[in-house]
């Protein structure tokens, strides 16, 4: 692959606007399922295919999925209201725009941090799979734009278990057994820094890196989360140790950053909290945020607002769980599938979020049920379109797409 293919991003800057304001989303109001997705995941050579995590484009244009089938998918809402609003049900709303397959399961995949649909040479994500190295994917076309490699002491290549971009957008951090690789954006191949999270004395962070997450506003800091159970914060520049976290019960999943940047959030695999930690002082956690996942290996995303004031998170109920940041009090509810919700991601800067569900299924032989049937409500994709201040109302009402809808269009 030839350089001009590489994303570059010091020509592009965020398409955000500082006026903007994001709208108060009302949780006492139940969102409303506004598309709805299911059959197009199932075939009847894989009927147990099920979701592993949904994330926004920056751009807030798509959102992208990835399964158990080792497919990515990306999927565009309409821009018109051309077509009402549906409820659970066998039909999808409309089909993926562009369909991706690996070569094996999917460990983690990130967008480019100032991607924008409008702009090909930014529209691009990255993927790491087993067995396989980075891949960088054009998200208008679903071709592979280049490869990241990184090799072992034998010379073979080794996969990442995370990735992320840094805030600059001209690396991305991968994370692997007990080292972090830095890869240059620009400069596809198998060149790449190595940084040990282990020191002398087996000091440190030890354990699979699973989780990167960076700290907003350049600040220089990034979180790493381990399956060993401790969550790290390091400096970028030099990846300096500077706190190493313990209290998760299982190995961590998922590492996200506040809005702020002062507080880090944390959660694990087989364990019921997300851990809140005050970056500043991070002698213990702050609070502890509930979740149903005390009885599955299942990464389950978390996420937070735009205007950083809740989080949600799916579990094993089925439940898509809001709680406040400022006191870490739940706020509410509402169920988003009849099975686990593994994912969960707002929409960068308006009221829509968009979940995940599903989970592996054994089927026992000569049980004399051969056939796994499953319900719309089950290993599916959903959009949820929340209620905001009425404030707001007259500006969502001004534009008839999906991005400028008026909210009593769907929550009637």
């Amino acid at each position: 692959m030839g350089e001009e293919n590489v994303v570059q991003s010091e020509s592009n800057e965020a398409n955000t606007n500082e006026e903007y304001s994001f709208p108060a989303l009302r949780f006492d109001v139940s969102p409303h399922r506004t598309y709805h997705f299911h059959r197009q995941f199932i075939t009847p050579s894989n009927p147990n295919n099920f979701h592993k995590a949904v994330k926004w484009s920056p751009d807030g244009s798509c959102f992208l999925t990835s399964s158990e089938d080792n497919t990515l998918r990306l999927f565009a809402p309409p821009g018109t209201e051309s077509e009402a609003p549906v409820a659970a049900s066998d039909d999808d709303s409309f089909a993926a725009n562009v369909v991706m397959h690996e070569g094996e399961s999917i460990h983690d995949f990130c967008w480019y941090p100032y991607m924008s649909s409008s702009d090909l040479v930014t529209n691009v994500f990255a993927t790491t799979t087993r067995d396989h190295p980075i891949h960088l994917w054009d998200a208008t076309s679903g071709q592979l734009r280049c490869t990241y490699r990184a090799y072992d002491a034998m010379d073979e290549i080794t996969a990442a278990f995370s990735i992320a971009f840094n805030p600059a957008g001209n690396k991305i951090f991968a994370g692997y057994n007990k080292c972090i690789r830095m890869f240059d954006l620009h400069r596809p191949g198998r060149d790449f820094e190595l940084y040990s999270t282990v020191k002398d004395k087996k000091e440190g962070q030890t354990g699979i890196i699973s989780a990167v997450a960076f700290s907003p506003f350049h600040s220089g800091m990034l979180a790493l989360g381990s399956y060993n159970q401790t969550a790290a914060i390091y400096r970028e520049d030099n990846m300096e140790l500077l706190y190493l976290l313990h209290g998760q019960e299982g190995g961590i999943t998922h590492v996200q950053f506040s809005k702020d940047g002062n507080y880090l959030y944390t959660g694990g695999r087989k364990d019921p909290y997300i851990l809140c930690w005050d970056v500043r002082k991070s002698v213990d956690c702050v609070y502890k945020l509930y979740r149903s996942s005390e009885n599955t290996n299942q990464r389950i995303l978390f996420d937070i607002d735009p205007s950083g004031q809740h989080l949600g998170t799916g579990g094993q109920d089925g439940l898509v769980h809001i709680y406040d940041l400022k006191t870490g009090q739940w706020v509410s509810s509402f169920e988003a599938a009849l099975d686990t919700v593994n994912g969960f991601s707002f929409h960068p800067f308006l009221p829509h979020a968009v979940s995940s569900s599903g989970h592996r299924r054994f089927l026992i032989p000569d049980d004399g049920n051969e056939e796994l049937c499953l319900s719309g409500r089950e290993n599916c994709i959903s959009v949820w379109t929340f209620c905001c201040d009425s404030m707001m109302d007259d500006d969502m009402k001004s534009n008839g797409s999906f991005n400028n809808q008026s909210e009593s269009g769907y929550l009637d």
